[in-house]
């Protein structure tokens, strides 16, 4: 309770002092009534503030949570984020399965703004976290709940377009118009990634391929692919022993010709895995760490990894 009262009084004091100074800022500035009417826009991951940037175009720049290349999953809050959020008119998240810990601060310092939670979109095509694709007696649980990395899925992408154009033009009719062109312009441009996906997998190679984080679940589903196994599980938790031991064994008994791994994996679990067979590893980043953020970084992220993806497997 201590902990709570001290919370919730730091976030009214920041709240007061950071509204000064942008009353302060706008007195000096004489910012326009025009830019004032568009509505200030916050996102949690760069994949959710590309496809919103695709939306709005010119008209504004949403605000990023997560900085690139950071984990969202224990991301802690900057005092920047912090100042967006006590901003924000729109907040426009994946939602609490991919960061819990931004539940708390969008109540303390956005609670009057407008929240598109994009997991809980009706249509949104959502998976369970998968088993452990080990063996029965493996000593690590399978995480519960919804996989969050549902932004993989390039149809997910198409269908929160719309949504986030919906959510824009109710905020502000003005532009009405332009956000719904923008969204279908780059729906067209995700569709054409779809049928590019569809080219490079045309049916479904056989399964030898690892990898080192089970983040690509949706992904997969789009390629028509699936894994021997994954390394960690999708909440990246390290692996128990049991677990890398019936790894190593399906990597023995099979031909494992691609490990897909992220920019922070570890070569160790994967020489353990895979023994003396040296499968090639592809470094993949599901967030976009290493693309310029913007409405480019969401195309870029999902042909890319389609591309990598193939080069490798076939």
């Amino acid at each position: 309770m201590i902990y709570h009262n001290t919370y919730q009084n730091a976030m009214m004091i920041f709240r007061f002092a950071f509204k000064m100074a942008a009353v302060a800022a706008l007195v000096a500035a004489g910012t326009p009534r025009a830019m004032a009417d568009i509505p200030r826009i916050v996102t949690d991951i760069a994949p959710v503030q590309s496809l919103v940037a695709m939306v709005t175009r010119d008209l504004t720049t949403p605000d990023l949570i997560v900085t690139p290349g950071a984990a969202p999953h224990d991301f802690a809050l900057k005092p920047s984020a912090a100042a967006a959020l006590d901003a924000a008119d729109i907040v426009i998240w994946i939602g609490p399965e991919l960061t819990p810990w931004l539940t708390d601060p969008l109540a303390a310092l956005a609670g009057d703004a407008r929240r598109l939670t994009l997991l809980a979109l009706p249509g949104t095509q959502t998976l369970g976290f998968r088993a452990a694709m080990t063996a029965p007696h493996d000593d690590d649980e399978p995480d519960s709940g919804i996989d969050p990395h549902a932004w993989l899925d390039p149809e997910n992408g198409r269908l929160w377009l719309t949504a986030i154009a919906e959510m824009l033009a109710g905020a502000d009719p003005d532009n009405a118009a332009l956000y719904r062109e923008n969204a279908a312009l780059a729906g067209a441009e995700i569709a054409a990634l779809s049928d590019e996906i569809a080219r490079l997998f045309p049916a479904p190679p056989a399964r030898d391929f690892m990898v080192f984080h089970d983040a690509y679940h949706y992904f997969e589903r789009a390629a028509g692919l699936e894994p021997l196994g994954a390394i960690t599980l999708g909440d990246a938790a390290s692996p128990g022993p049991a677990h890398i031991a019936a790894l190593a064994r399906i990597a023995a008994e099979n031909t494992v010709s691609c490990i897909f791994a992220e920019p922070d994996y570890s070569q160790r679990l994967i020489d353990t895995v895979t023994g003396a067979s040296r499968p090639e590893v592809v470094v993949l980043d599901p967030l976009g760490g290493s693309l310029p953020p913007g409405p480019g970084l969401y195309p870029a992220l999902i042909g890319g990894m389609a591309r990598d993806m193939a080069a490798c497997l076939n």
